[in-house]
């Protein structure tokens, strides 16, 4: 059981980094590709028009792209905050809906029958630590993969 969780782990680790490993060799081709751009840009302006123009000329195409960065800077911080927020209702709802289950509490008045009051509330007090780290851990997951402002 526990071989399939950590083949899975593996596989999705690996491709992890082979899609981040081509993201980065695009970043890197698409950095390359913008400065030879630019520096034809600025040779034609220069050419064609003089030093100001062609120095104006490329202070432009680099506005241009961080604006672009920026505003999509910008819809990733967004699309993360609503993700965060659909992730906490889908919480609150599962959380709701697992203890109105009446086979749920019927299973848990079983369990306390067979296994007694007096021994049920150590391990109740182990679980209830167990769900708080993990609460905690979760917490702290998507504060990180939030960006920073």
């Amino acid at each position: 059981m526990f071989q399939r969780f950590i083949d899975d782990f593996k596989e999705s680790a690996g491709s992890a980094v082979r899609l981040t490993s081509l993201a980065a060799a695009a970043a890197i081709a698409l950095l390359i590709t913008t400065g030879f751009l630019c520096a034809a840009a600025f040779v034609f302006v220069l050419e064609k028009y003089g030093p100001i123009q062609a120095c104006l000329t490329g202070a432009a195409i680099f506005f241009v792209v961080t604006l672009i960065a920026a505003v999509s800077y910008m819809v990733r911080k967004k699309q993360i905050q609503a993700r965060a927020e659909q992730a906490a209702k889908s919480a609150k709802s599962t959380a709701q809906t697992v203890l109105s289950d009446p086979m749920l509490v019927a299973a848990g008045i079983q369990v306390v029958r067979a296994i007694g009051v007096k021994r049920l509330i150590p391990i109740l007090a182990v679980g209830g630590l167990a769900l708080g780290l993990m609460a905690s851990r979760a917490q702290g997951r998507d504060e990180s993969e939030a960006p920073a402002e």
